[in-house]
Order: structure tokens, then sequence, then C-alpha cells
């Protein structure tokens, strides 16, 4: 199959390598060059696990081209899966202006085509946008009608960061929401081998749904860490409640997501609770739960900052900056954010994480951090020992055993240690600090 994929960042680029390993033709649209440049020298533009072997072999396969172009790239293909960000808007609703942009040049380059073309949107949108929004644009500009000349459905992904490559090839299910067979149908020969079900629902279900997912994962995490602060509080141990708690699969549902730790973050979560919120505000719908989860998620990262103030050290390591382990996107990450206010407050930061590396960061992903830590260069480290060294007080945001290895056999008696990641050898570095802020 010939397919054409719109937006090469995390979602994109992982979906542009796996369908040309599975044997599809397939061409990745962008507009920033840099990102096309490196998929055809057969390197990844995302950090992801597996990203680097799996690019450097389809760069090679000839089943992959890139460009610019949108119109050939449509021409060219069969189905069209868009990618593109819909991040959040100064008010917290979505700034779709890329997306809407990118719709007109689906319509226009539409109009020239003889065959039904299908778009799958896979890009998070405010339900309602496929409907309402999109198909009156592509049919203006394509002088055509959605369900007779081209198709319009919406596929939500359900890819993380981290793991994307593992979640691809084995998902919860595929959810297609569509309006007429011929869509389904075709997605269903693309994915339909899939080891999941594979769900036929309406747009709208499709497009809500994956709100309700995101917006679910943040509430797991802010429970398990609000009940970690009443625990807290009260003496007693909130692992260990969870841990009981997560007994239950029958209705408490999975253990996803439900360890007490810090406070969350990323291009998906945050964005997507503001423009829930943000729906319900503009229809006069009284959320109280969803719409205190932020404010929730602040002050876990106030927590944080206090602890380390109180401590009266000055000079801090970091363990970990993206917002999570696996990963080199440090948008709206937790650790980016308490990094700022404790610089703010005079503190000597030095940093460590092996996926961050700035010469590598593209697009949102650099535009944040170059406006949240701008002299971040000058505290990156290569090596854990060298923070660790020059540290009175280390955070800890990074799950990985060769970092636990090493605080575990390198840290001083006078240091004192945030856990934010829970370190299974806990144990074993409270016996040799002086003692944990958390």
């Amino acid at each position: 199959m010939k397919i054409s994929i719109f937006g090469l960042g995390y979602v994109g680029a992982v979906s542009l390598a796996c369908l040309s390993r599975d044997g599809h033709d397939v061409i990745g649209v962008d507009i920033d060059r840099t990102k096309l440049d490196l998929i055809m020298a057969g390197k990844t533009p995302v950090v992801e696990e597996g990203m680097v072997d799996l690019m450097a072999q389809v760069a090679t396969s000839g089943k992959v081209t890139v460009t610019t172009d949108a119109q050939a790239a449509v021409l060219d293909s069969e189905i069209s899966l868009v990618c593109v960000g819909t991040p959040s808007a100064a008010n917290g609703s979505q700034d779709q202006g890329a997306i809407l942009r990118l719709a007109e040049e689906i319509g226009r380059a539409i109009a020239e085509k003889q065959e039904p073309h299908v778009v799958v949107f896979r890009s998070t949108l405010v339900p309602g946008t496929v409907e309402d929004v999109l198909r009156p644009i592509i049919e203006a500009q394509s002088g055509k009608k959605e369900g007779k000349d081209f198709f319009l459905c919406f596929q939500p992904e359900f890819l993380r960061e981290g793991s994307s490559i593992r979640d691809y090839d084995k998902p919860p299910f595929t959810v297609v929401g569509a309006n007429h067979a011929y869509p389904v149908e075709r997605l269903r020969e693309l994915f339909g081998q899939l080891p999941c079900k594979f769900l036929e629902t309406t747009v709208r279900s499709a497009e809500m749904m994956k709100y309700c997912c995101n917006n679910f994962h943040a509430l797991k995490i802010t429970f398990a860490n609000e009940t970690a602060r009443l625990c807290d509080a009260l003496g007693v141990d909130a692992f260990e409640v969870m841990d009981l708690m997560c007994q239950d699969t029958h209705l408490n549902i999975s253990r996803a997501y439900l360890n007490p730790g810090f406070a969350f973050g990323g291009s998906c979560l945050p964005k997507d609770l503001r423009a829930t919120t943000y729906l319900a505000k503009i229809h006069d719908v009284e959320i109280p739960m969803l719409a205190g989860i932020m404010p929730s998620n602040r002050d876990h990262l106030d927590l944080a900052l206090q602890k380390l103030l109180a401590t009266g050290k000055r000079k801090i390591g970091f363990v970990g900056l993206s917002f999570k382990t696996g990963t080199d996107d440090l948008r709206e990450s937790p650790l980016v954010s308490l990094a700022e206010q404790l610089i703010g407050k005079g503190m000597q930061l030095s940093i460590y994480d092996p996926e961050v590396r700035l010469a590598q960061l593209l697009g949102a992903n650099r535009s944040f951090i170059e406006k949240h830590l701008p002299h971040i260069g000058q505290m990156l480290r290569a090596d854990i020992e060298g923070v660790i060294d020059e540290s009175e007080v280390l955070v800890v945001g990074l799950a990985d055993q060769a970092v636990f290895d090493t605080l575990a056999s390198r840290c001083r008696p006078d240091q004192l240690v945030l856990d934010l990641v829970n370190l299974p050898n806990c144990a074993a570095i409270r016996a040799k600090v002086e003692g944990l802020c958390w």
C-alpha cells in the first residue's frame, strides 16, 4: 500500500519506520528539512528504543521517501496519515493552526485526484473537529464530497514515548472512527494483522476516547501522588497501600501509572487536560475533578521545590531531565520546571540525562528548552559520576538500573536524595546518605 505520513515527530516517525518495515511504500512529509535529511541518512529524528536500528534498516529498503510537498505526497499515495502536532494555545484551547493549514493543502491535492483518497487523522483532536472543521475545509478546497470522492476518519494512536515500537506492534486495540465502510476496510488491510481487537466507532467517539484515555492516565498518576501525600502525613507506607489496592485487577483495572512518584508532564497529558477543561468551560459544564488535576499536579511540583529549599543546600544535581525515562522529550517536563524554579532561587545545578543531547533536539522540543532553560548547556554533564560528586542534594528522576547501581555505590554520607522514581535499592542508598527528602 502507498501511504503518506504528515508530521514526523514521535508518532509520525515511528509509524513511518514500522509501516515501511512491514512492506508498505511510505512518503514522509514535514516542513522541517532537518528531520527529512536525518531520515534519508538512516538516522532517527526522535529518541526511541529500537529506532536507531530500524530507521537505518528502512532508509535503505527503497520503501521510504520524504518531501516537504504535501500535494505531491497526496497524489502519490492511497492513504494519508496525519500526525501533526496540536499543542495548547495560551488560553488552554487546542492550537489547530498546523492541521488547518494542512487540511487546505490536502484539499487542493484531492481536487486533482481521480480515485478516492483516504485521510486518517491520528493527531489528538477536540471532538467534532474532523466533521465540523476539517471536512468543510477539504470539501471547499477540493470541490468534492466526503463519503463519495474522498473519505475522512479518525484513528487514535496509543504509542507511549520510550516504548513506541513495542506499542505499535502490540497495541491495546485498534480504534477507527468513520462514517463509511470504505476507509474502515482500508485500515483493516493496514492494521488488521495486529494482535488486538479492531474496533469501529463514530468519528466523534474516536476523537473523544483519545482524550478520555489521556485524561484517565493523568488522573491515575495524580491519584497515586495525592494518596502518597496523605499517607506521608498519616505515617502510612504509600507504596504498600498502592500495592494492596492494585491486587484487585477486576475493579481497579490495571497497574499502569499507579505508582507514587513525581508530577506528570510531556506533550500529551497537560495539553489534553487543558483542552478538556476549556471545552467544559465554554459549554458551562462543571468537571471539578478533572479541572483540579493540573493544580494538584502543580502542588506536587511545589512540594518537591519546598523540600529542596528546606534542606538549605545550594548545590543540586539532577539525574534525569526529560518528562519520562527513555525519551529526550523535554516539553512540559516537571523536572525542567523544577530546575527553572531552583535556578530562580539562586541554586547551582548540574544535570545528567543520557538521552538529552542539545545538538539533536528539534522543533517544539528544542524551542521549549531554549525558553525555559536557555543556559542548559552549562549545566549538562556527560557522566552521572560528575553530578553525584559535585552535588549536596540529588534529585533522581531517571528510572534506570545502571543509574540506581551507581547511586548506591557512589552516594556520600553527607548527601540528600530526593527520590522521584521509587528507587528499587532505596534501602542501600538510605544506609549511605544523611537522609531522604522523599
